[in-house]
């Protein structure tokens, strides 16, 4: 530690305190900064402190001059769908600054890929998409990495770190490529990639870790090294008293059925209450809730596996310990089987059926049971288990939150938030299933009740900044929810753009959401058109792309005028069906080859005229 000799030194001994409780703890651009700052005023500190003790050995110096430091430059690359990775790789950045790096943060759809083989140090953060596709501003990075033109990168040093969900086939099939494929081209990992199931907390602060100390070791910088583990202790600091790890219990102000009597659909518009939260948000932003299992599901585990209910088991990682219906209703996944957790599974049964399963011959078999199946099959199928309750449930991943598309705007409705849930109930297997917190909230979130909720930001889902230019919005179904938020915000903004809505569901009578909400914007001007496409009330059913199809013309000259467009819903099918319909509008109504449309429509995207939030 770098101190001043006080009998020789020309400060006084509280001035000597201060100095030397001071510079230990400064980061390199802090000193840089200093020495900057000490310059403007004429001082030079190096000099100042040589020429006043010339017997003072140059190590006792405060602050010593600067030596020429090896290059600090990070190149930081994410690649999301709603918002997590964006949020993470921000944080990153935040503290490789603060350990003196240079840090280039980016979407790796506004990166320049000519520029990849002069970077040296890459640090990839990106979720896994659909069935193991990578999310809208990854893929045009992702298509250039797999092309012809992608460059050997001999001199690069870089590291992955891969969102997922381990219910799906291909968890984290993003980050796995991105990694595989940067070796190919003679990449060198800085630190070995990891992937993250959906809580993700831990295991990225994990890497952060990793890397930030493989960053300071490369470059020869030990003496910061174990800051920045330190500083990266916390992935995802909150930035308010209220997060994703510690949410707030909002009480249930309102919970209406949206459709009307004989649907066979039942969609809840729920209202919160966010008063003395601290907690806001912005149109496109989304509700995170955290659902109990369906009480009658946790009974009939506990008794399939002949447990107790009221025995102490572990509800987390970090040893805190409750009784087993707590664990098995408010922490514990129960409702999604993964070939992870049937591999862990097979090691607490004698019952021969679950290895054979596993085997690698029986992998469609494996896929066909695990679809549609939850913990009490499993619990059925594969008896007897003779294993104590507190053993299996660590087998168990944490409950996940599920996310909701906000419905409401803040300025509209301060101190609230809505949201719009579709309660999913359906008979497989010979039971009746539930969707775990569509069925919490339709059936036991009644008012006064409370939610454990969080903000999400989604910042590649937001209104433009002008608010003279046009937006279109497609949404059938619950996907329409957000663009509730957008109109309302646009109404006590009083933008002056158009506004245009394209709505679909099943029928006009029964299952037209916010249908009265629709009808009051279009007679105040605040929504200019609204097109609707209800599938079941015609011969041939008729989806919210016919009607993109059917307006061909205007759509196209909405385009031309610097029209926002916005898509919410399914991704599986809905999404893809619109996009294919977007690229048939630009190809014949601009005149386009097919490539030519397609870039068209990339470049909309990239600058972030074509928006989704899909699922």
């Amino acid at each position: 530690m770098v101190q001043l000799h006080v009998t020789n030194s020309p400060f006084s001994e509280s001035q000597v305190e201060l100095l030397n409780r001071l510079v230990p703890t400064l980061t390199e651009t802090q000193r840089i900064w200093l020495g900057g700052y000490l310059a403007a005023l004429g001082v030079n500190a190096g000099a100042a402190v040589s020429a006043a003790e010339p017997s003072v050995p140059a190590e006792q110096a405060a602050i010593p001059a600067a030596a020429p430091a090896a290059s600090r430059e990070v190149t930081i690359l994410f690649g999301s769908q709603t918002g997590n990775c964006q949020r993470l790789a921000t944080s990153l950045s935040g503290k490789l600054k603060e350990q003196g790096f240079s840090v280039n943060l980016s979407a790796m759809n506004s990166f320049k890929p000519n520029t990849l083989k002069k970077t040296e140090n890459l640090l990839l953060l990106v979720s896994t998409h659909g069935e193991g596709e990578p999310p809208d501003n990854a893929r045009s990075f992702y298509e250039f990495l797999y092309s012809k033109r992608a460059p050997q990168l001999e001199g690069l040093h870089y590291s992955v770190l891969g969102l997922g969900d381990t219910s799906y086939e291909f968890f984290c099939q993003t980050g796995k490529d991105f990694d595989q494929r940067l070796e190919e081209l003679g990449g060198a990992r800085l630190s070995p990639r990891i992937d993250c199931d959906l809580d993700y907390d831990d295991p990225a602060a994990e890497w952060i870790t990793q890397v930030i100390s493989a960053l300071n070791a490369r470059l020869n910088a030990p003496n910061i090294a174990a800051a920045a583990v330190q500083a990266a202790e916390h992935a995802d600091a909150p930035a308010s008293p209220f997060s994703r790890n510690q949410p707030y219990y909002a009480e249930v102000l309102e919970n209406l059925n949206l459709n009307g009597r004989g649907s066979d659909r039942e969609t809840r518009h729920i209202e919160l209450s966010l008063e003395g939260s601290g907690l806001s948000f912005e149109p496109g932003d989304s509700l995170g809730v955290y659902p109990e299992n369906h009480p009658q599901l946790v009974e009939d585990l506990i008794t399939a596996m002949g447990w107790d209910a009221q025995q102490t088991v572990p509800l987390n990682k970090k040893g805190d310990k409750g009784t087993l219906r707590e664990a098995l209703l408010r922490h514990y996944e129960i409702t999604v089987l993964t070939k992870p957790l049937l591999e862990q599974a097979a090691k607490l049964t004698s019952a021969p059926g679950l290895q054979e399963l596993l085997l690698p011959e029986r992998q469609q078999a494996l896929k066909d049971y695990i679809q549609g199946r939850d913990l009490l099959d499993l619990a059925v199928d594969f008896a007897p288990w003779e294993v104590p309750a507190a053993e299996f449930v660590t087998i168990l991943r944490k409950l996940p939150a599920r996310l909701y598309s906000i419905s409401s705007s803040w300025s509209a409705n301060p101190d609230e938030v809505h949201f719009t849930v579709r309660a999913v109930r359906y008979e497989a297997h010979g039971r009746q299933r539930y969707g775990v917190c569509s069925v919490h909230c339709a059936e036991r979130a009644e008012p006064g009740a409370k939610l454990p909720v969080f903000i999400q930001s989604n910042p590649n889902f937001k209104l433009p900044a002008n608010p003279d230019a046009p937006v279109i919005m497609i949404g059938p179904g619950t996907g329409v929810a957000p663009f509730r938020s957008f109109l309302e915000e646009r109404e006590v903004q009083g933008a002056a753009g158009k506004t245009w809505l394209f709505y679909g569901d099943r029928r006009f009578v029964t299952d037209f959401l916010y249908q009265t909400d629709w009808q009051r914007m279009l007679k105040d001007g605040v929504l200019s058109r609204l097109d609707v496409a209800f599938s079941r009330d015609t011969a041939e059913k008729v989806y919210v792309q016919h009607r993109l199809l059917e307006h061909s013309r205007e759509l196209y000259a909405w385009l031309q005028e610097g029209a926002h467009i916005y898509v919410c819903g399914d991704e599986k099918h809905m999404a893809h069906d619109v996009h294919t319909a977007l690229l048939t509008v630009i190809e014949e109504e601009g005149g386009m080859s097919a490539e030519a449309a397609a870039a068209y429509l990339d470049t909309l995207q990239q600058e972030q005229r074509y928006q989704r939030d899909v699922y």
